[in-house]
């Protein structure tokens, strides 16, 4: 079973930056493509931006040149750097993974979400 556990969030002033992180845990797969979602209160989710697993990015209007998304692939975990932030970057934080599982045959590829780390932007 593949977990994504995000972490990283919490209060920060307008203005000021947050590194959050996504781990993926468990035991025969890989993991392709990652993405970053968030969901303020009252709104839809909303996505942000994806990375591919050779390193190539892509992000909203809205996320380019404040966000910028990394990974680490030997660590499985994916990265959400956000900076200049504002009340409005105010959400619960997702990230979700394709992950390919590798120890069945034919291999299954599945899209597996994280639990979401809350993040405040206030004063």
């Amino acid at each position: 079973q593949v977990q994504l556990v995000e972490s990283g969030g919490g209060l920060v002033q307008p203005g000021g930056s947050l590194r959050l992180s996504c781990a993926a845990s468990g035991s025969g797969f890989r993991v392709n493509i990652m993405r970053w979602y968030r969901q303020a209160p009252g709104n839809e989710r909303e996505f942000i931006g994806i990375i591919t697993d050779d390193g190539s990015t892509n992000y909203t209007d809205s996320a380019k040149g404040r966000f910028t998304i990394s990974r680490d692939n030997a660590k499985n975990t994916v990265y959400l750097q956000m900076n200049s932030l504002k009340p409005e970057d105010t959400a619960i934080y997702y990230c979700n993974a394709q992950v390919v599982i590798t120890y069945v045959k034919p291999f299954r590829s599945l899209l597996v979400w994280g639990q979401g780390t809350l993040v405040t932007v206030s004063s």
